[in-house]
């Protein structure tokens, strides 16, 4: 039987969303036949984790869904003991970046493979706890439906399956790597009061995400739909796309990957840093592996604790940190699609070592234009007053850790990258030790 991992990872209360992904685990494995392991990774709170803890408690009994609920402490036991299997150097450096304190995108998402990879799965699905499923005919949209069709498929035979096929004839006997959809709803950055208030330095901001390389008669049109994901238009059927699928196209919350990627890549484990978890897409874009764009967006909300003073101050710097993150990261994507199929061994894998040294030959960045990246966020944050002038304030105190970051964030990547594929082996070796 096909098994695969539906993973949640979460740090605020979310008892609705822990149902409707429940609700898609059980649907998956009653119209696929697949063992689905719905996998929810608990940094909440221990009030938020107990009301988890009763909320899967009270579900149904699904069959052909195996439910885990890790708190941090479990998945600390579970990484201390796959490091030190692993034989990896500096085991609890690792652990830290596999479980940092703080929010980290790519390092929740790092352990969901890695549990993965010890309950034989063949692929993980990712979903956020900060969103839902649109409803259409009376019934959820469920992304599942589309992964399990096509993901790990030959691209040959997905081909006569899809609305519409983009694909390379070359790659025809190539598996399916990535099947992802994006959202609807507001924007995936807590940017919008910036454009309702003043769309010019809305644009200064936003064009902080676009490569410094981006030919000019692209740059409207890429501010434009930065973080917008796929629109506001409801469901109303099915439409597939095979194809090298953009990164631009697919959201984290809304995507699923065959453990052929992910087993020799991780993520970025940078701290307080959005868009770090996105990396893969990128890898799966560059080396030209085939992929299922389809349409079943995920409804994105923003939860009240992003609302609050606090809330949105925190995020302000994840923000920083992305802008900060973005030159170097843009290096990398542009050196893997260069490389190509390049990217790939014998048997269509990705090389961890070729893409090691190319994020290592792009760590080290360049300080005088982090320097007026910062610049720039602290001209646009003040000319908005009230609580922007707080966050510019926050940022100008914060300035030389948010430099000194920059370049650790890719140093520890590296790191990483390095202790990948023993660290995966070492999750296979020692199998499904953890508690349900």
């Amino acid at each position: 039987m096909r098994r695969v991992c539906l993973s949640l990872p979460t740090h605020r209360p979310c008892s609705d969303t822990l149902r409707a992904v429940a609700a898609e685990a059980a649907h998956g494995a009653r119209e696929f036949g697949a063992e689905v392991h719905l996998l929810v990774l608990d940094s909440a709170d221990p009030s938020a984790r107990e009301t988890h803890r009763e909320t899967l408690a009270a579900l149904p009994e699904s069959p052909g869904v195996v439910i885990h609920h890790l708190d941090e402490a479990a998945q600390h036991t579970f990484l201390a003991k796959t490091v030190a299997h692993s034989g990896a150097a500096d085991p609890d450096r690792l652990v830290a970046l596999l479980l940092p304190e703080g929010i980290s995108y790519g390092a929740c998402t790092n352990r969901a493979f890695l549990i993965a990879e010890s309950l034989g799965c063949a692929s993980v699905h990712r979903r956020d706890s900060d969103s839902g499923y649109q409803q259409h005919d009376g019934a959820p949209v469920h992304p599942l439906a589309q992964e399990l069709a096509h993901l790990g498929e030959r691209a040959g035979v997905v081909r006569n399956r899809v609305s519409t096929s983009r694909l390379d004839p070359a790659q025809a006997d190539r598996p399916v790597a990535l099947v992802g959809g994006s959202f609807i709803g507001p924007m995936s950055v807590d940017l919008d009061e910036i454009r309702s208030v003043d769309p010019a330095v809305y644009e200064k901001v936003v064009t902080l995400s676009v490569p410094d390389d981006a030919p000019p008669l692209w740059r409207p049109q890429l501010v434009a739909n930065a973080f917008r994901g796929g629109g506001n238009t409801p469901f109303a059927g099915d439409r597939t796309t095979l194809t090298r699928v953009s990164p631009a196209h697919v959201d984290m919350c809304n995507v699923a990957l065959i453990r052929e990627v992910y087993e020799r890549l991780p993520l970025p484990p940078a701290r307080d840093t959005i868009g770090s978890d996105y990396f893969l897409l990128h890898a799966v874009y560059g080396a030209r592996l085939p992929g299922v764009l389809h349409n079943r967006h995920i409804v994105n909300h923003h939860t009240p604790e992003r609302r609050t003073d606090a809330g949105f101050l925190a995020y302000q710097v994840r923000l920083a940190k992305f802008f900060l993150a973005v030159p170097r990261l843009h290096r990398v994507y542009a050196a893997m699609a260069a490389a190509g199929p390049a990217l790939l061994d014998s048997t269509g894998a990705p090389r961890t070592e070729a893409v090691t040294e190319l994020v290592r030959a792009n760590a080290q960045g360049d300080r005088a234009a982090d320097i007026r990246r910062l610049d720039t966020l602290d001209t646009a944050f003040r000319s908005l007053e009230s609580r922007w002038t707080e966050a510019a304030n926050l940022l100008a105190e914060r300035r030389a850790d948010l430099l000194a970051e920059a370049r650790a964030d890719m140093e520890e990547f590296v790191l990483l990258l390095e202790a990948w594929p023993a660290l995966t082996r070492s999750s296979r070796e020692q199998g499904p030790g953890i508690s349900r």
